[in-house]
């Protein structure tokens, strides 16, 4: 008996250690996709509930999430710019921000940017 409380406990440590490792390794992408707003700029034309020069980032997250289009697509779309979809006021392109950071955004808005 006690050689098995002993793996138990082994198998209970090890797995907390790789929770903790995983969690440091990767930041939580709520957290993280703030910042990114933060860090490009994006905070100049959208904002958390309110309409400023752009959507908020509620009302993005309502016509594009529930499955209606993937993080890809939007990610895609915020790179390439747009004209028409939400007014006059175009979204200027926005190739400057890499890949990955646009996919974490991107699936940020769809989550409902906690």
């Amino acid at each position: 008996m006690p050689h098995n409380r002993h793996k138990q406990r082994l198998a209970a440590s090890l797995a907390l250690a790789l929770g903790l490792c995983a969690g440091a390794a990767w930041p939580d992408r709520a957290a993280a996709s703030p910042a990114l707003a933060q860090k490009y700029a994006c905070v100049a034309c959208h904002q958390p509930a309110a309409k400023v020069v752009g959507p908020s980032w509620k009302d993005i997250g309502a016509r594009y999430g529930d499955e209606k289009a993937s993080a890809a697509q939007l990610a895609a779309s915020i790179k390439a710019g747009s004209s028409g979809k939400w007014g006059a006021m175009p979204m200027p392109p926005q190739g400057r921000v890499p890949d990955a950071d646009l996919q974490s955004l991107a699936q940020w808005l769809l989550d409902g940017a906690p």
